[in-house]
């Protein structure tokens, strides 16, 4: 696949104020990559991309470190910031870690949750839903993966939770691809719907079978793109 290089239009946003700079351009970068506007394997060329930011490239580069740290950019010594590329042998370990953590979190969550926490996930889980009417794409992925994080933060593992992030973050472009498409799209709040359905029920063999379920179907939605 042909690369293709930014330049200052690339980001459709506009120039970034001065207010919370570090985590509005960790923000913009993060974005653009998790749509493809930075692809895999593509170098970032700072003065461009900080052109289009309108930031110097002091806190462009901090946050291209703090991406790296995240997974998503490889710093590589005489080549500068690469987006990072995953193979689909990366892609699919990383998969099977994370449908260990998220069986486990659903177990700890459905033995402990209050009615809080479960109130927590319909609210997140309608917010969800209400970005799929309208075709807000960005926004109802960002929403989905905060359900899957906040599920497993509200299992009371905070090693689990730590890791299941570290893992999260590197597959943010992957898992945003895996929603390309009508069919797959429907597919996955189809799925959604009825992981929600065993939270409320406090399901957890339901809530494990279907966690598995969609993460597996993830695979299946993404190894043709890899």
């Amino acid at each position: 696949m042909t690369m293709s290089q930014p330049g200052p239009e690339a980001d459709p946003a506009g120039r970034i104020s001065r207010s919370n700079l570090h985590e509005q351009v960790v923000t913009r970068l993060r974005d653009m990559i998790i749509e493809g506007r930075l692809e895999p394997g593509q170098r970032i060329h700072e003065g461009q991309i900080g052109e289009a930011l309108g930031v110097s490239r002091t806190p462009l580069r901090e946050a291209l470190k703090f991406l790296a740290s995240e997974g998503l950019v490889e710093l590589v010594p005489g080549r500068g910031a690469l987006v990072r590329r995953l193979d689909r042998r990366d892609v699919r370990e990383m998969l099977d870690v994370l449908i260990a953590l998220e069986t486990l979190a659903a177990r700890l969550f459905c033995a402990k949750a209050t009615e809080a926490d479960i109130a927590s996930l319909r609210a997140l889980h309608q917010e969800m839903m209400q970005f799929y009417r309208a075709r807000r794409r960005l926004d109802y992925y960002k929403c989905n993966q905060d359900i899957h994080s906040t599920l497993v933060r509200l299992s009371g593992n905070c090693f689990l939770s730590a890791t299941h992030q570290a893992i999260q973050s590197r597959l943010k472009r992957i898992r945003f691809i895996g929603h390309e498409g009508e069919a797959n799209w429907q597919a996955a709040i189809l799925e959604h719907e009825e992981m929600m359905a065993a939270i409320e029920s406090r399901d957890a063999d339901r809530l494990a079978e279907v966690v598995t379920r969609h993460l597996n179907g993830a695979w299946d939605r993404v190894q043709d793109a890899i």
